[in-house]
């Protein structure tokens, strides 16, 4: 009995250090950006710390990541050397760092629906902080097909995920 506590013990103990190893994102945002920061509160909830800067300057901000101006986004991060832009996926975003590919870093342009911190009503806000959720509310599309691009040093992009 006690050596299976001890095990169970070990094993605890392991699986919360591995999940200590994920280097910390800044994420960067306009002044008020309520799905930004659901996108925040997303990546938090999947292990990473990170670390919120609102900004009236996205354009500096985004220029100094080099991310191409076709591939923008509203928020914007930096982790590990690379520049995440837009709504990427925490699971995309661990898969580029466990990965580590010669890289700018990850994209979804625009906002499309669905993605993280852009569903239709938010499984981490219980009042649906992104969207109005009325009985009134025209309806409208909850989700719609998006892909996570890779963006190669040269700027060239692949598809790194589909949605």
């Amino acid at each position: 009995m006690l050596k299976r506590l001890a095990c169970t013990l070990l094993l605890v103990a392991a699986q919360h250090a591995g999940a200590g190893e994920l280097p910390p994102i800044a994420v960067y945002m306009p002044k008020v950006c309520l799905a930004c920061i659901d996108w925040a509160e997303h990546l938090r909830q999947h292990g990473f710390t990170v670390k919120v800067t609102q900004t009236d300057a996205m354009d500096a901000v985004k220029r100094k990541l080099k991310v191409p101006k076709d591939l923008e986004a509203v928020p914007s991060a930096s982790i590990a050397g690379y520049f995440i832009e837009g709504h990427v996926h925490a699971d995309q975003i661990k898969e580029l760092l466990n990965e580590k590919p010669k890289a700018l870093g990850l994209a979804v342009p625009g906002l499309p629906l669905g993605a993280p911190g852009r569903e239709y009503s938010s499984p981490i806000c219980q009042t649906a902080c992104t969207v109005l959720d009325t009985e009134t509310a025209a309806p409208r599309i909850r989700r719609e097909f998006y892909e996570t691009l890779l963006v190669k040093p040269d700027g060239q992009t692949s598809t790194w995920a589909r949605h």
